[in-house]
């Protein structure tokens, strides 16, 4: 049977939700926890965009140490040869990508005007987006890459008969995936339901579902798109953000994701979800990025919020108490949750821009990090500081450690020179 895989996309549109964003360390480290979870992939970055080049490099360098494995990395960028080229150009070892165009007579229009058309069929004289798109998936295999998907941006808002043309030709050119955009989060769980099942039957290609909350259905629409795509006899892929974030009104949300496919009615032993999925990582992961993008987990969030296990009425309480089942659909043990924590109420001694090497020294022991020297631990202190520059807010543990574990993928991360003009575009 044909499975369902997540593919996670907070370091490339989760990042660009308007007044935050990630340092490059933070970013990484939604990489290592998204690896920890057993997340099929993550789309990590823009390898067109100069800010990018290092932080991109450096985990890359981090897969082929083995510590970034088995999840993938995959870029982003527009389905234009000049970006494949800038791609490779900066980040040479790139392996997986993903690249992007508009599909709807809407964006056609809104964005090219008349100076290009959708398809050959409507005109012989002018530029065409599928032909656009060929030739950077051409470029794209030319380089090596190994695995590539193609997105139809605003593809909800696409007609049918459009959209199997521009997939069958991105099939024939060798895509190992047709990424169906609701760009705009238009779509309702059964329109794309019947339109990705479609789909998946007129091409025989994998489909990724990525899905915009502007309605608030962008999970209900990409667990809905996956049967789709099961159902009509190919592999799904969903995009998910932490915490669902994301542009606007944000992303389909990683946990809310998983447990819809583990644990709802219609999917629960009936359709199969990546093996390598764990749940027990939830709470880390969303803790994690709620501390790096300075959003508070909403009490009411889905699995992680601080009411999500809460019972207050009579009633419910009673009923709980009694057995769980009567008012908990799933455990907070299974999502990682339960664990007391411990909140230090006297003295405490942190770290930061300017902290000294006996404060740090006191830390770091409690974190069990160990120096071999003096010195090394001076060197270590250093990247400390400037991790708190980078980041602007204090480390958290996971943070310190890893910069302790690996000082020089650190160092990169936090190396940024300025250079030319970026390029950078949504979906």
């Amino acid at each position: 049977m044909n499975r369902i895989y997540l593919i996670d996309v907070t370091n490339r549109d989760g990042v660009q939700t308007a007044k935050l964003g990630l340092a490059k360390l933070e970013k990484t480290l939604i990489n290592l926890l998204l690896n920890e979870m057993g997340v099929h992939q993550s789309e990590f970055g823009f390898p067109v965009t100069n800010h990018e080049i290092h932080y991109l490099n450096a985990n890359l360098e981090l897969v082929e140490m083995g510590v970034l494995k088995p999840i993938i990395l995959s870029g982003w960028c527009r389905a234009i040869v000049e970006d494949i080229d800038k791609s490779f150009e900066n980040v040479p070892d790139l392996k997986h990508l993903n690249i992007s165009i508009s599909t709807s007579k809407q964006m056609t229009v809104g964005k090219f005007g008349d100076r290009i058309v959708r398809s050959p069929k409507e005109s012989d004289s002018k530029p065409n987006l599928i032909e656009m798109m060929i030739n950077a998936l051409d470029r794209a295999k030319e380089k090596g890459i190994e695995t590539i998907g193609v997105n139809a941006e605003d593809a909800s808002r696409t007609d049918d008969e459009f959209l199997i043309e521009f997939t069958k030709a991105a099939k024939a050119h060798g895509a190992n995936r047709i990424r169906y955009c609701d760009t705009l989060g238009y779509d309702d769980p059964f329109t794309v339901y019947e339109r990705i099942k479609l789909l998946a039957g007129e091409v025989g290609l994998p489909i990724e579902l990525h899905c915009h909350n502007d309605l608030g259905m962008a999970v209900a629409c990409s667990v809905a798109g996956a049967k789709g795509a099961v159902d009509g006899g190919v592999d799904a892929y969903i995009n998910t953000c932490v915490n669902a974030m994301g542009e606007r009104a944000g992303n389909a949300d990683l946990v809310s994701v998983i447990l819809a496919l583990q644990k709802s009615s219609g999917f629960e032993n009936k359709y199969i979800l990546d093996e390598r999925v764990k749940l027990s990582c939830a709470w880390k992961i969303a803790n994690y990025a709620s501390i790096a993008f300075g959003v508070p987990i909403p009490i009411n969030q889905t699995a992680v919020g601080a009411n999500a296990f809460a019972h207050e009425s009579g009633i419910h309480a009673d009923g709980a108490l009694k057995d769980r089942r009567n008012y908990e659909l799933y455990d907070f043990e299974e999502l990682g949750r339960g664990e007391p924590e411990i909140i230090e109420t006297g003295r405490k001694i942190s770290t930061g821009e300017y902290s000294g090497i006996k404060g740090f020294r006191n830390v770091a022991d409690k974190l069990e990090i160990k120096f071999k020297d003096q010195e090394e631990a001076y060197k270590i202190l250093e990247l400390v500081r400037y991790a708190n520059v980078h980041t602007q807010k204090p480390l958290v543990d996971y943070e310190l450690s890893f910069i302790a574990q690996y000082p020089d993928i650190a160092r990169k991360l936090m190396t940024v020179t300025p250079l030319a003009t970026d390029h950078i575009s949504g979906e």
